[in-house]
């Protein structure tokens, strides 16, 4: 029997809600979920995600900083860091049901339940660090997860692309001295949050398991297709991981007010081809890919589509 690429999300990610005119809104969801339940009604498998346990939580985050975030439910809304991130009533669930699609998504993908996943979810993840929020993130899902894959189902080696167009500074800071976890990031440099340098390569037991491929503002399709063949691809040979996550960030599309790289989503289904066709090659066909940016309603609706396209391609 074919195995079918999943979808994981729920209406539930719409009851986080920033402040009014925030970019990481529940239109996010609210907007794009009919439309994509419509197109790929009975191509994918739509499953509802279960929360995490607050154990794997712990794997990642300190019990300070997760405490922090659950006190938030019993009062007003909160700013978390210094300047975007809030948290308020259901946010905490909201946001360990958000890991937990990519927790779900692990189990069946090593189940062979399903062939690959995306996890359609909110609030985003890979800027969050381990004791701190940043950057619209509250819990690093894509972090999580990659741990969960370790210490549950006993892989040895994940790999973690990162294609937001801003650096996912928490993941890498969570795996910066672990060889287990190769993490990938292309990125606009210089921009927000300023990390992300060629020379940021890992430390430790973990030099040489970080890369970063800092794309200049105006970088095209073409750019991403040389960086990919050049670094990316290589990198996966070379590492030869048992899954690879993404962290599947849309905000790199020429139509996102957030960066100024200039993605189609012809692109994106590039992107996600050649990384099925790795994943294909090394572990199984094992892909995961998670939600992060992607604040244009229209050029993340044309860039989810044609990941997902990628992904049900035989």
């Amino acid at each position: 029997m074919d195995l079918k690429t999943a979808v994981f999300c729920s209406e539930k990610f719409a009851q986080h809600r920033p402040p009014s005119g925030h970019p990481e809104s529940p239109a996010r969801i609210t907007q794009l979920l009919p439309k994509l339940r419509e197109d790929f009604l009975h191509s994918v498998l739509w499953i509802e995600p279960t929360a995490a346990p607050e154990q794997w939580i712990q794997r990642v985050h300190t019990p300070q900083y997760i405490e922090r975030v659950r006190k938030t439910q019993k009062g007003p809304m909160v700013l978390l860091d210094g300047g975007d991130t809030f948290a308020y009533g259901p946010s905490y669930e909201v946001a360990l049901l958000a890991v937990g699609a990519a927790l779900n998504a692990v189990d069946k993908v090593m189940s062979k339940e399903i062939k690959n996943a995306f996890c359609f979810v909110r609030p985003p993840g890979h800027h969050a660090l381990a004791n701190a929020a940043m950057g619209f993130c509250l819990f690093n899902t894509v972090a999580i997860a990659a741990r969960y894959a370790l210490e549950k189902h006993g892989l040895k080696k994940v790999f973690i692309l990162d294609w937001d167009v801003h650096h996912g500074n928490g993941t890498q800071d969570i795996f910066y001295e672990d060889p287990q976890v190769f993490y990938a990031s292309l990125h606009q440099f210089p921009h927000y949050p300023g990390t992300g340098k060629s020379t940021e390569i890992g430390k430790n037991e973990g030099l040489g398991y970080t890369l970063n491929l800092c794309m200049p503002r105006g970088a095209s399709d073409s750019h991403y297709e040389k960086a990919f063949d050049e670094k990316i691809i290589p990198a996966i040979e070379s590492f030869k991981p048992d899954m690879i996550l993404i962290s599947a960030g849309f905000d790199a599309h020429k139509d996102d007010p957030l960066g100024e790289i200039y993605l189609t989503e012809q692109g994106f289904e590039k992107m996600t081809r050649l990384i099925k066709e790795a994943a294909e090659r090394h572990c199984q066909g094992r892909m995961i890919s998670v939600l992060e940016g992607g604040y244009n309603i229209e050029s993340l609706y044309k860039s989810i589509k044609s990941h997902l396209q990628a992904l049900l391609a035989d």
